[in-house]
């Protein structure tokens, strides 16, 4: 890729703070210690990340002031979805004590839960927007990032909760990926190509080990393109009984990053800006496959 091509195509990874990350100590340096410390010197790398602890509670604004404070100009932060926003079971003493004042007397009693009061979501949707508004406002929000589960599959109901998120969020960026094949395969990947396309939201491309060959279809359905690399751990991502990071244990090789770099270019020249984010998130792997992925792009 030429200069221009590359700053429309940015590569980063799905944490900066991942416990296995920081323990390795393969990546920053010893006296770097503090949250803070790790996001600027991640920064210094990257100009781009994934932010995944929104998924177990929404965020709050005075972190989003922090993380926009912390970073210098142009470096895009994305924000994954709160898990009640799609439909995964979420930890109820997650939940803002002002919103578990609504909930059914039998939902509070539960560890988790998966059925909210629609005022109770739709509170949910307004607080997790206004809580990003220091990084919309510093410029630096990419995408809102939503990750349905395997169960999401394609009905009137998903469809209606597709229009949903785009209607409490009319004026984000909004990315989903999809986790149920159905979505992929003919005749719904027409029609939720469509769908995607006249609402303005980016389908979220994937290298995932529950894919059939790995590798999902690209498809560009708005202004961003969005790549996904879970790792192919086949093995693990199936096993019970085991640590969620050992799913993601997988150093992709560089002759597997080469055919995506391939297909990115194709999929930067129908987008406006292109981000490709790994969640290998074991050790380095994630930090390590980026900086191939980039040097990959830099010569493609």
């Amino acid at each position: 890729m030429k200069g221009s091509d590359m700053e429309k195509t940015r590569v980063g990874t799905a944490s900066w703070t991942d416990k296995t990350l920081i323990k390795s100590g393969t990546f920053y340096p010893r006296q770097v210690t503090t949250a803070e410390g790790r996001l600027r010197f991640y920064a210094e790398h990257f100009d781009t990340v994934e932010v995944d602890s929104s998924y177990y509670a929404l965020p709050s604004e005075r972190n989003a002031a922090l993380w926009a404070r912390r970073t210098p100009q142009g470096f895009t932060f994305h924000i994954k979805a709160y898990s009640m926003l799609t439909g995964h079971p979420t930890l109820v003493r997650s939940i803002p004590k002002v919103l578990q004042g609504e909930l059914p007397k039998e939902t509070l009693s539960k560890n988790q839960a998966k059925e909210f009061p629609k005022e109770v979501v739709e509170a949910a949707f307004d607080r997790f927007a206004s809580a990003l508004r220091p990084l919309k406002e510093a410029g630096k929000l990419g995408c809102l990032l939503f990750q349905f589960p395997p169960w999401f599959v394609p009905s009137a109901g998903a469809y209606a909760w597709l229009e949903l998120v785009r209607g409490k969020l009319p004026d984000h960026h909004l990315a989903v990926e999809f986790r149920n094949r159905r979505w992929i395969t003919s005749p719904e990947k027409e029609r939720v190509s469509h769908f995607l396309k006249d609402h303005a939201i980016t389908y979220v491309v994937i290298d995932a080990p529950w894919i059939r060959g790995w590798e999902g279809p690209v498809a560009v359905t708005a202004s961003i393109a969005y790549l996904r690399f879970h790792g192919r751990n086949r093995e693990n991502w199936f096993k019970k009984g085991i640590e969620t990071v050992e799913r993601y244990r997988y150093l992709y090789k560089g002759e597997e990053l080469q055919k995506w770099a391939d297909k990115i270019k194709r999929a930067s020249n129908e987008a406006e800006q292109t981000f490709a984010i790994f969640n290998n998130c074991y050790e380095n792997y994630g930090i390590k496959n980026a900086k191939i992925l980039e040097q990959l792009l830099r010569t493609t």
